[in-house]
């Protein structure tokens, strides 16, 4: 965001000066506008076989061995259930995940991939691959090792906070 495009502030609320320092601080603002970059950058990849970036991710959580339930799925994607179910509902409708309902307690339902499921991803691994090659040889003072570090440590953090 340039000073331009700020002309003129109304004189009843923040002034020009707090407008830009949040502008110029915010790490929500800088975090959320490199995710919706990232996310472009994953989805153009990923548009061919029909995946998103999310629909990708969701489903490499999934690829494990013991189905999780929807409250730990949820937990781990740090993803209120209501998105959750809803983002599942696109992949289930697609037959690339199907929801059962617990063995221990019918009233918990447990996720995983069907074999579409796991055949996309191993369609869409080394797209992913590519795109994150692509990412990982922009230049950058920052290794990528470091960033991920620097994402993780307020992510924990947060969590830890619940």
């Amino acid at each position: 965001m340039t000073d331009s495009f700020l002309p003129s502030m109304p004189s009843d609320g923040p002034t020009l000066q707090e407008t830009l320092e949040v502008r110029d601080r915010c790490l929500c603002y800088r975090a959320q506008r490199t995710a919706r970059a990232f996310a472009r950058h994953f989805d153009n990849a990923f548009r061919d076989i029909g995946l998103t970036h999310g629909q990708f991710s969701l489903m490499m959580v999934l690829n494990q061995p013991d189905p999780p339930g929807v409250a730990r799925l949820s937990e781990f994607l740090g993803m209120d259930r209501t998105s959750l179910t809803a983002k599942l509902k696109a992949l289930t409708k697609r037959g690339l995940v199907s929801v059962t309902a617990d063995e221990t307690d019918r009233r918990s339902r447990r996720i995983a991939l069907t074999p579409e499921g796991r055949a996309l991803l191993k369609t869409a691994l080394p797209i992913w691959r590519d795109a994150h090659d692509a990412i990982d040889r922009q230049p950058s003072p920052y290794s990528q090792a470091d960033l991920r570090t620097a994402l993780s440590i307020f992510w924990e953090h947060e969590g830890a906070d619940k």
